[in-house]
């Protein structure tokens, strides 16, 4: 390596490792540290509140040295437990007789540590322990950089607690004496306390430290009251459905929020550490997710949005009238060094608006209130005339998109990568893009939506039927690629309306929209289940044949467990699921593998390769749309499908089912309570409840 190349690489950064970490959370609180308990300020470790590191460093020494880590592990979603030996102090023998066990539990605005020295030496232990604390206050976008910044210079509160302090932010560390012969000293970089006793033979000794946040600019803050859905019971052959379920709804609890503008609106965050805020497109879908377990949820998320919906145009936050925000935070985000930044409230996102309305016509399906619904009407509408007015800015018959500022997202679909749209060849396409799926979702949107309009009296909603006619007019002429194995469609047109021409599971959210025929729906449905898609492990993002695949990359090879769940629920939705049955064992592979803890993404390689997956280094974990997964999972499989204002309800199980036989008791429709049994071969042998006529596809009511 050159002397040249050597400075290159010693400047060059990368976004930190997540996979690795212990990760506590109750948002807007997080706590990340390494597997031993340290938090060390390397990458994402520390203590984040809101967008800012409020912790950064959390060393504890014992006599000189660090514990030599032997175990941890999760308790829920706010706590963890780690445990070390101490193998130079005690008695000398082969089993240790020394250790330190930590706890760590975070909650809103706090993060409390317990330290449990404790001995089963012979002889009393000296015992010297030193805490070492930091704060960086650094800001959610320079750690995803991983950029680094000095430490902030504290300041002490009498003998036991300490102080960081700037802009709006204040983070406390009081530490919690046990007995005399304690010292807390401030430097330039941060605190060091310290505490010396001896350790008699078999006895313990608990020391420990509170941080406490205040965040008076903050934007998001924490959930009130209890979570908005149930939480059923399941019962399957295959016992690791239950299992991540439960998991899943404990994190989607620590992933509660609301703005601070509406406190009482509650939304899920798009995931952990760095989107620990307001999505349209992540948030939408997690809800949508959630709706077999209750409406609450998709009404707080829908009222969230509708209060930011775009009034205005405006080039550097893309805002148009009608537009569902990306994302929300307090102060612009900077994306890299060469000028790319987003604004604290970024509506570049292509695909948040039809999906807006798509849950709030699914959600008064599943039986949100008549008066919420009629509530955000008005929303509705302005919404569906950006589709009409906004989103086609050439008036070919496509939503697409550009950043016309330069500064933004390259891409502005949930792939958002800047190098995720590729021809088959690996070449990347060039804007303005119209996506596949996005051409789906307004389909749906504008149908469901002028469905939804004519239900509450609305008039004139003609035009948005006459759109969506145009729209399955031209996709049908425009996007189809005649394939090797079976023709498909394209992931995109480009600037030059050429088809983006790769294999990739875009496609795979289009059957059940509206958009496909029915034979092109099967078209779909046989390249989800295709080898060159299905990695064993979830559905790959792009067919391990194409020219740009990698297995590690962000969307061009890698496994979303919300993009499989999404593609089940569409297959399900047109009565195609049984080419789902494999990705439906995949994602439980998957879920065990990851601890039931499933992250953002991980690696697209094939599960007879590699044994289990491998992880995606900065992966998110707990991720909105991936916790949800399980519930979207158990509603494919059961096939299930709900009509309140209708009076109805419809299963069409897989068959056979690939969890055996499968009870849930505890869905809600409507706030009512519902029951439904099938067994292995996929039969029905219960469905009640909900104040429904149950029937299975193509038969009587049960």
């Amino acid at each position: 390596m050159t002397q040249a190349q050597r400075r290159t690489a010693a400047s060059r950064t990368v976004q930190p490792a997540l996979h690795n970490l212990a990760i506590c959370l109750r948002a807007p609180t997080l706590a990340a540290s390494a597997l031993d308990g340290q938090l060390r300020g390397d990458g994402a470790q520390g203590v984040l509140h809101g967008d800012v590191r409020v912790l950064s460093v959390a060393i504890v020494r014992v006599n000189g040295q660090e514990p030599e880590a032997i175990s941890s592990a999760r308790r829920g979603v706010g706590g963890y437990r780690f445990t070390g030996l101490l193998r130079a102090l005690g008695t000398h023998q082969p089993d240790p007789t020394v250790r330190l066990d930590r706890t760590r539990e975070v909650s809103v605005g706090c993060c409390a540590e317990r330290l449990v020295l404790s001995s089963t030496a012979s002889t009393p232990v000296p015992i010297r322990v030193e805490i070492h604390l930091e704060a960086d206050l650094a800001g959610i976008d320079l750690l995803k950089a991983g950029r680094a910044r000095p430490p902030v210079r504290p300041t002490l509160l009498g003998a036991s607690a300490v102080v960081w302090r700037e802009g709006t932010t204040t983070s406390t560390v009081t530490m919690l004496k046990p007995e005399q012969h304690c010292r807390l000293e401030a430097h330039s970089d941060g605190a060091t306390w310290t505490w010396e006793g001896v350790l008699a033979p078999r006895t313990s000794t608990e020391l420990g430290w509170d941080l406490v946040v205040e965040d008076a600019g903050a934007v998001v803050g924490p959930a009130p009251g209890r979570v908005a859905w149930s939480t059923p019971s399941v019962h399957a052959d295959d016992r690791r459905l239950g299992v991540w379920l439960q998991a899943s709804l404990a994190d989607l609890d620590g992933l509660r929020m609301v703005t601070t503008a509406q406190p009482h609106d509650v939304f899920v965050a798009a995931g952990a550490p760095w989107y620990l805020t307001l999505f349209g497109r992540d948030s939408i879908w997690a809800a949508r997710m959630v709706l077999p377990l209750g409406t609450g949820l998709a009404a707080g998320t829908l009222r969230a949005l509708a209060a930011r919906q775009g009034t205005i145009h405006d080039g550097p936050s893309q805002q148009q009238p009608g537009k569902i925000l990306h994302e929300l935070r307090r102060t612009e985000t900077v994306l890299n060094e060469a000028g790319g930044h987003l604004p604290a409230t970024y509506y570049g996102t292509v695909d948040a608006t039809p999906l807006w309305v798509c849950l709030l016509h699914d959600a008064w399906r599943w039986g949100m209130a008549s008066e919420e619904v009629q509530q955000l009407l008005p929303a509705a509408k302005a919404a569906l005339d950006w589709l009409l007015l906004w989103a086609d800015p050439d008036d070919d018959g496509f939503i697409e998109y550009v950043d016309s500022e330069g500064t933004g997202l390259t891409n502005q679909g949930w792939k958002d990568s800047g190098d995720s749209i590729r021809f088959d060849d690996g070449t990347q396409a060039r804007a303005p893009i119209a996506l596949a799926e996005v051409q789906g979702y307004a389909h749906e949107a504008l149908v469901h939506g002028a469905d939804l309009l004519e239900a509450f009296g609305v008039p004139r909603t003609e035009p948005y039927r006459q759109r969506a006619a145009q729209m399955r007019t031209v996709f049908e002429r425009a996007f189809w690629v005649t394939g090797q194995d079976r023709r498909y469609p394209a992931v995109a047109l480009d600037a030059d309306n050429r088809r983006v021409d790769s294999v990739a599971s875009n496609m795979g959210h289009l059957p059940g929209t509206g958009l496909l025929t029915a034979e092109g729906e099967r078209d779909v449905a046989y390249w989800m289940s295709h080898s060159t898609m299905d990695s064993g492990f979830g559905l790959r993002t792009m067919s391990s044949d194409s020219g740009g695949y990698s297995p590690l990359s962000y969307h061009c090879g890698s496994v979303w467990p919300h993009d499989t769940a999404v593609v089940l629920l569409a297959l399900a939705r047109a009565g195609l699921i049984e080419n789902g049955r494999a990705l439906v064992s995949g994602l439980l592979e998957a879920a065990e593998a990851f601890e039931y803890r499933l992250p953002e993404l991980w690696s697209g390689d094939a599960a007879e390769e590699v044994g289990q997956p491998v992880p995606y280094p900065a992966a998110c974990r707990p991720q909105a749309w991936s916790v949800t997964s399980a519930i979207a999972v158990l509603q494919a499989v059961l096939g299930l499908e709900v009509d309140v204002p209708a009076g109805t309800a419809t299963l069409r199980p897989m068959r056979p089912s690939p969890v055996g036989q499968l009870r849930v008791e505890g869905l809600a429709v409507a706030d009512r309570p519902v029951t439904i049994e099938v067994d292995a071969a996929g039969e029905v042998l219960v469905a009640e409840g909900g104040g429904l006529t149950w029937s299975t596809a193509g038969g009587a009511p049960t």
